[in-house]
């Protein structure tokens, strides 16, 4: 939604903002400001004493803890009546609490900054801000109002005069539009950032996109694992099956005999048919990764590499299911991508877990100049790292060598 406010309907056109909605909307702001600033300083005043008056008893201990908790609800209302001037409506920031009851809510509400964030506004409000909004409004239309009151009251105007007030009484309300509009759009920006901060939101809004991607990486990887039993155990096995049948059958025909022949060429077809779907496996989900683990099933990969390649990757434990799979498979496309691209006589593979962090370094000695916006694959190997809630640095200056380290975090929400 477009962000449109009291502020920016002034600012872009002073003259069309006079006869839209904004006027009266910003003036409806600032008197409903003066009515619940005073209204909430009274409430406030009550619940002191109250709470002063009836201290050693247990109502005044709640009058006193009311008093902490007003920034909630008036934090909740000055976020709806800032839609008068701010149709981006203002998000609530609190937290949702870990379980269900009064005590965790409470528990949850009094741990977080929002909440004193909120009873800090409250005693700002009370102090000053209604004040100034009142101030703003006697300012504003003082003059427009003296010269209405003159109209009724001073029967000893001459008729120009007359003429006089008359004609400037609208003149001067129409001049206290524009300051009434601009202290309103400047009171619900400081509202807006103490009640309603953006980065919060954007914070909320950003831990959401990074779970909802975990869980859709997760649902993924499952989905795979279950794509790679499903041939292991069935096409493959049933290949494997065919494979020997045809091998027999081979054995017990003449040798050169056209029926011999035929059936030499649908062995062969069976066992090409049964190397492409144990590499399809692999690229699906290796079963290696599932059985031994990353540094096994990276040793598969560096085996069948066209470039030569040497590993080292020390591993005290193994690391959850995802971090290996995601994993795996850069390691894989790195090394297609040095095979395919890199022209390099040798490459070398190394990692660690640093931290809670695996760090993955792959390096090649070739021409160099990988760029991950030319389409060398870099860009789909930093897709699968941001998956995996890590970062990819490529290192690769004309001429070579071309370092490409990987980080990816070894902690699983």
């Amino acid at each position: 939604m477009t962000v449109r406010t009291a502020w920016q309907a002034l600012t872009r056109n002073p003259v069309r903002f006079l006869a839209s909605s904004w006027p009266l909307r910003s003036l409806a702001y600032l008197l409903s400001g003066v009515l619940v600033g005073a209204a909430t300083a009274a409430t406030l005043i009550a619940l002191l004493v109250g709470g002063v008056a009836f201290a050693p008893a247990v109502v005044g201990l709640v009058l006193l803890f009311a008093i902490l908790l007003s920034g909630l609800v008036v934090g909740r209302f000055e976020r709806w009546r800032m839609l008068l001037v701010d149709l981006d409506r203002a998000p609530d920031p609190h937290a949702a609490p870990d379980r269900p009851g009064v005590r965790a809510w409470l528990t949850t509400r009094l741990r977080e900054r929002q909440t004193w964030q909120e009873l800090g506004y409250v005693a700002v409000s009370v102090l000053g801000l209604w004040w100034l909004d009142f101030g703003v409004l006697v300012v504003s239309f003082f003059l427009p109002g003296l010269c209405v009151a003159s109209l009724f009251l001073d029967h000893s105007l001459p008729w120009y005069g007359f003429v006089f007030e008359v004609a400037a009484a609208p003149v001067l309300m129409v001049v206290a539009a524009y300051p009434v509009t601009v202290w309103a759009g400047a009171r619900a920006a400081l509202t807006r950032a103490v009640l309603s901060p953006r980065e919060s939101e954007l914070g909320r809004r950003l831990g959401e996109v990074s779970r909802s991607r975990a869980r859709l990486v997760d649902a993924y990887e499952v989905e795979r694992r279950r794509i790679e039993r499903d041939l292991h155990d069935g096409a493959q096995q049933r290949l494997v099956a065919l494979t020997v049948q045809l091998g027999l059958a081979r054995l017990d025909l003449p040798a050169d005999s056209p029926a011999a022949i035929q059936v030499g060429n649908a062995h062969e077809q069976a066992k090409l048919a049964l190397a492409e779907l144990r590499e399809l496996i692999r690229g699906v989900h290796p079963q290696i990764l599932t059985d031994r683990g990353l540094p096994a099933a990276a040793a598969d990969v560096a085996g069948r590499s066209p470039v030569p390649v040497s590993l080292d990757l020390v591993l005290d434990d193994r690391l959850p299911a995802s971090v290996e799979a995601a994993a795996y498979f850069v390691v894989t496309e790195a090394l297609t991508n040095v095979a395919k691209h890199s022209g390099a006589s040798r490459a070398a593979v190394r990692g660690r877990v640093v931290g809670d962090r695996l760090v993955l370094e792959i390096r090649d000695d070739g021409v160099g100049g990988a760029d991950p916006a030319a389409g060398s694959g870099l860009a789909g190997l930093a897709d699968r790292a941001a998956a995996a809630n890590g970062t990819l640095a490529v290192s690769s200056p004309a001429g070579g060598p071309t370092l490409v380290r990987v980080e990816l975090s070894c902690l699983v929400e």
